[in-house]
């Protein structure tokens, strides 16, 4: 069959009602560009109309004409690129606010750069201030550190600068933290302080803790910074949560990032989301996974369901829970030692019986579960508990339950994605930001069997999804994206370069894959007549152009529900 013509579509659209619905205009109209629309019965087009917030039609310049009236606005895409609004499969919104509100440490070189960063803030702040970073990472710095401990340094030349403030610095992971003398006397921990369970304080050659605190151990002195933050009036505290959610927004909507996969937030940001898309302050379209305790989590089951809500801004229809710890950190669950710390499989955060109530709660309630799993062990741990569960519940099915990361796997759970049917939930740009490390990490031949293997897993039948685990990396839909087809690093080395994505699955999996992990491919996804106008338009044509000048692609407009809520200051 030809391509279905405008006029075609306003007939389907329109069927049963009278002549007079035939003079129909679009309320705008994207045309004179490349629509590639991830709709395999019409890939591609010239121009889109839209009325209201819902695609009207996808055709030739010449069909999208006939919809434009006096009062269409039109969008000369002068033969620029538009595709359907990218969707980030898996981030932290809140996230991405609160890392704009604190220090930025994911460019630095150097364990002594972050000393100076922190200095500076130091003698800016009230003493008895939490002085709060984000975004290091050890094995990005140009060298180790003087005294390093397992290749991180140690608290002193950071205490000496911060004697009177507490100083919390997040690993980029968001798996480790490092802090100084004064966070430790707050947070209680010393010499003695065992490991709690699912964390580690790193000790030096003396025994003493270093300020490296993995995985729970974090929480030692997050309840220190907690109970700082008790100290603030409700008042503070809401124009705080309302700062970071607009400045999230404004983040993710000049990043082409229509809706957003929000992977794990307390019933506390869940009703701030309520209240915002209540007034109409929640421009982009939230996708949330509620991430408490098990016990509480079965207080609150009930009253979470929700879909669509907010003119299809606010969905809650998942829980979310960690496994492991990451890969970087030495935190990520192995079936074997790591290379460059045989003492080591990594960490079990959560107990298996914890994840096996929550599993069955999840079914019982007609919730997705998605689980962070890294480590090769994690992500077996996750399939056998899923499969578990499956085979108890024959008659529940299109249960879409994912694995959040998926990154290292054995040969052996590879096709068991495919069988399941469960959802890779993978970010494209780890892959090139873990590259230079895994191999030290993991060896060669686990290396190349299971980590980030993309197309073996498509392969299998299994849904990839793609996504940025911001504030982790930067919400960078472009970065991600080329870091998928093209596995270059920095070194112009290719890390087996046999799992790279196509450009149009990796197209696939930032849209249309998505959306099937939220159960929304019926609204979103695709530039398909009767989906939501959602609509990203790009500088550059990404599934042409030489693949190295992919990264210097950028965002033009980001249209969430027919209304341009970014347009690119320097686009002309």
């Amino acid at each position: 069959m030809s391509r279905i013509s405008c006029v075609l579509v306003i007939l389907l659209l329109l069927s049963g009602c009278s002549n007079s619905d035939l003079s129909v205009k679009a309320d705008l109209v994207l045309r004179g560009g490349k629509i590639a629309t991830v709709d395999s019965e019409q890939p591609e087009a010239e121009a889109i109309a839209i009325k209201a917030d819902t695609i009207l039609a996808v055709g030739s310049n010449a069909e999208i004409a006939a919809l434009v009236g006096s009062d269409t606005e039109i969008i000369e895409l002068n033969g620029r690129l538009a595709i359907p609004g990218f969707i980030e499969g898996h981030g932290h919104f809140m996230g991405i606010g609160r890392a704009k509100m604190m220090l930025d440490l994911m460019s630095v070189r150097s364990w002594g750069e972050i000393v100076d960063m922190v200095a500076e803030a130091a003698e800016e702040a009230e003493p008895g201030q939490w002085i709060e970073g984000r975004g290091w990472h050890q094995e990005k710095w140009d060298r180790v550190p003087e005294g390093a401990v397992e290749g991180n340094p140690t608290h002193q030349t950071l205490s000496a600068v911060s004697p009177n403030n507490p100083v919390y610095l997040g690993h980029a992971s968001g798996h480790a933290a490092f802090v100084n003398a004064e966070a430790m006397r707050l947070g209680g921990i010393s010499a003695e302080t065992p490991n709690p369970n699912g964390g580690e304080i790193l000790h030096d050659a003396r025994g003493e803790p270093t300020g490296m605190l993995r995985e729970t151990a974090q929480r030692l002195v997050s309840r220190a910074r907690s109970e700082a933050r008790q100290q603030m009036t409700e008042e503070e505290l809401e124009t705080e949560s309302r700062t970071r959610a607009r400045l999230a927004a404004d983040e993710v909507l000049s990043n082409g990032i229509t809706s957003f996969h929000d992977a794990g937030v307390g019933f506390g940001t869940i009703d701030l989301f309520k209240e915002l898309a209540d007034a109409g302050e929640l421009p982009v379209r939230l996708y949330v996974m509620a991430r408490w305790d098990a016990n509480t989590m079965a207080d609150r089951i009930e009253d979470l369901y929700m879909v669509g809500y907010g003119d299809n801004h606010l969905t809650i229809r998942s829980i979310k829970q960690s496994l492991d710890g990451a890969l970087g950190s030495h935190g990520a669950w192995l079936l074997e030692p790591y290379d460059d710390m045989p003492s080591s499989r990594g960490l079990n955060t959560l107990p298996m019986d914890s994840v096996r109530a929550v599993a069955a709660m999840a079914i019982a309630n007609g919730f997705q579960l998605n689980i962070h799993a890294i480590g090769d062990r994690g992500n077996r741990e996750v399939l056998d508990v899923y499969e578990q569960v499956f085979a108890a519940n024959p008659d529940k099915t299109d249960l879409r339950w994912r694995i959040e990361h998926s990154q290292h796997l054995h040969p052996d759970d590879i096709p068991r994605f495919g069988q399941l049917g469960v959802i890779a939930a993978m970010q494209g740009i780890h892959c090139t930001s873990d590259a230079p490390w895994i191999i030290k990490r993991l060896g060669p031949k686990r290396a190349q069997e299971g980590a980030y293997v993309w197309q073996s897993l498509w392969e299998t039948g299994a849904t990839v999804a793609n996504g940025t685990d911001a504030p982790v990396e930067k919400v960078s839909p472009i970065a991600s994206y080329y870091a998928t087809v093209s596995r270059k690093l920095a070194d112009g080395t290719v890390f087996y370069p046999e799992q790279r994505l196509s450009r149009e699955q990796a197209l696939q999996s930032y849209t249309l894959n998505n959306a099937y992990a939220a159960f929304e491919e019926d609204i979103k996804g695709s530039l398909t007549v009767g989906k939501l106008a959602d609509i990203t338009v790009l500088s550059k044509d990404i599934l042409t152009i030489e693949e190295d000048e992919i990264p210097t692609t950028e965002i033009v407009y980001t249209i969430v529900g027919g209304k341009v809520l970014y347009e690119n200051p320097n686009s002309n």
